[in-house]
């Protein structure tokens, strides 16, 4: 059975950083491109950023600078670090992992305000 269990989320300032990590199992994780999507109330999922298994990384305009996505194939984990979070970065976070079949998380909620 495929999981996808995101943690890390939760209630930030402007400003602050949070961290969230996604543990994947049943799955051949070096095989599979893992990414970091966001959905805000009221908007489409978006791809926020995404890492090959070699390593290779791609960002979403929006967060160029702020978010580092990582990940580490012997653990079977996938990072997102973010900085610099504005108010504008709230939304549930999903964590995907695409090869011949996707697979999401369930999400975890990152609240970024005062």
């Amino acid at each position: 059975q495929v999981q996808l269990v995101e943690s890390g989320g939760g209630l930030v300032q402007p400003g602050g950083s949070l961290r969230l990590s996604c543990a994947a199992s049943g799955i051949i994780f070096s095989r599979y491109v893992m990414a970091w999507y966001r959905q805000a109330p009221g908007k489409q999922r978006e791809l926020v950023a995404a890492i090959t298994s070699r390593g290779a990384k791609n960002y979403a305009d929006s967060v160029k600078g702020r978010f580092t996505i990582s990940r580490d194939n012997t653990k079977k984990m996938v990072y997102l670090q973010m900085n610099s979070l504005k108010p504008e970065d709230t939304a549930v976070y999903y964590c995907n992992a695409k090869d011949a079949s996707v697979y999401w998380g369930q999400g975890t909620q990152v609240t970024v305000s005062s």
